[in-house]
């Protein structure tokens, strides 16, 4: 169980980092408001917030993030950009999700 919640804890730190980068994003590059600067910093400061959430180390959680953020990210290409994912895109989520459950979950000493 502990997992599950780690990597939903992930997922929903990833959508805001995502979320929080993209609102500039839309501003600066597709003309959007500049209204859009507020959601997005109160999405990177819940997304600063959420990282604050999980019981190991920082260094090990930004580390095993990155697994889930490369997953989430894709699914953002995917979704919302409408733009679908390759195999070769799909492989890499695979290893990084490998990589992932190895600094996150391996037994400490």
């Amino acid at each position: 169980m502990f997992e599950l919640k780690t990597v939903a804890l992930f997922v929903v730190t990833a959508i805001a980092e995502i979320v929080g980068c993209y609102l500039p994003y839309l501003w600066l590059r597709q003309s959007g408001s500049i209204w859009l600067l507020l959601p997005a910093a109160l999405s990177l400061a819940l997304f600063a917030w959420l990282l604050s959430l999980h019981p190991e180390a920082s260094g090990r959680v930004y580390a095993a993030y990155g697994g889930i953020y490369v997953a989430v990210a894709l699914g953002w290409l995917w979704l919302v950009d409408g733009i679908k994912p390759t195999n070769w895109d799909v492989a890499g989520v695979v290893f990084t999700f490998i990589g992932m459950g190895i600094i996150m979950f391996a037994p400490r000493a």
